[in-house]
């Protein structure tokens, strides 16, 4: 900061406000802090009584606080994201579409790590929707050292992209139901509504629903009837427990699914079962997913339609916020389910 002539002050940065008054009418800001002094701004200057003014200095080892923000932005955004205009030295990125966001946890924590650096962003993988603000970037002084901001562009070019919002791919779903009391009859299936409604509310296509005994063999072959239609995703709902007739898991490795995960660290959904057909996902959903609003279903559904690969990691990485508190009017995805990833 510096004291200097208003005349010498043109390009330069005002460290304060200037407040106007007029006698009996008004008396309010006429230059705010952080205004870049221009040459038409010198004469009202002057008529305010104003002959010297504090002042930041911007030169090539420093950079205005709005430029600052958006040259930050436009290191973090990624595929799906809009950048808006600096409001007082506030960048927000927001969704330029619906779909997942997904952030890189870990190079979010590097820019941050750099002195007056600011970048923060709602949790990673839940789904947004578009215009919704999705981060915002800032520094903390008027004016900042280039070089803070050449490290964030080299962290974003190691990293790229760091914020993104993936759009959710259409897939065609069928669904495998176990049980004797549902094959027989003895019981209608409430399974089948709810899968649909949230298949299809998704953007998905629900082929159609099969439903075989407690046998291994008949899942295997449910199985392969939905790949042999066109399956992209296969659901299997029933016998996921440890009773002797949960069958549904020897089933799903009979018909040749490759098993990533078969338990996983979230309640309501401990039952869960990942497994692969070559690329084709099929999972093992426990009863929760029936009569609870939200489960593991929400959580990892949505990530399988971006196209991402679920691996074990991803699945035990949920026990951080994996516990849903069941509240009476639920929040989700405003609230902590699923947040610690």
């Amino acid at each position: 900061m510096k004291m200097v002539p208003v005349s010498d002050a043109e390009g330069m940065i005002l460290c304060h406000d200037i407040t106007e008054i007029v006698p009996g009418k008004t008396k309010g800001r006429a230059f705010k802090k952080g205004h870049i002094v221009k040459k038409e701004d010198i004469p009202k200057l002057l008529s305010l009584g104003k002959e010297h003014l504090y002042v930041w200095e911007v030169n090539e080892n420093a950079v205005h606080e709005n430029e600052a923000a958006q040259r930050i932005a436009r290191t973090v955004a990624g595929q799906g994201v809009l950048l808006t205009e600096p409001n007082q030295g506030k960048v927000e990125l927001k969704a330029e579409r619906d779909g997942l966001l997904k952030i890189n946890v870990r190079a979010l924590a590097e820019v941050n790590d750099i002195y007056e650096i600011i970048v923060a962003t709602l949790h990673s993988n839940q789904l947004v929707s578009a215009g919704q603000t999705v981060a915002g970037c800032r520094v903390v002084p008027l004016v900042i050292e280039t070089d803070k901001i050449v490290a964030v562009e080299a962290i974003g070019r190691s990293y790229l992209p760091i914020i993104e919002v993936r759009p959710l791919k259409p897939k065609k779903i069928g669904i495998v139901t176990t049980g004797s009391e549902v094959y027989h009859g003895r019981i209608k299936d409430a399974f089948g509504p709810v899968l649909q409604k949230k298949i299809t509310e998704h953007g998905s296509q629900f082929l159609h629903q099969i439903f075989v005994n407690d046998s291994i063999e008949m899942i295997k072959e449910a199985i392969q009837t939905l790949l042999d239609e066109g399956a992209e995703m296969i659901l299997t709902t029933g016998g996921m427990s440890v009773d002797p007739d949960d069958v549904t898991p020897a089933g799903i490795r009979a018909a040749g699914g490759q098993v990533i995960a078969y338990g996983a660290p979230v309640l309501p959904g401990s039952m869960f079962m990942l497994a692969y057909i070559e690329d084709i996902p099929i999972l093992g959903l426990p009863g929760c997913v029936m009569y609870h609003k939200t489960t593991i279903f929400d959580l990892i559904f949505p990530r399988i339609l971006t196209g991402e690969k679920i691996t074990r990691r991803d699945i035990t990485a949920l026990a951080h916020g994996g516990l849903c508190l069941g509240c009476e009017c639920c929040q989700y995805p405003r609230c902590s389910f699923g947040k610690g990833t």
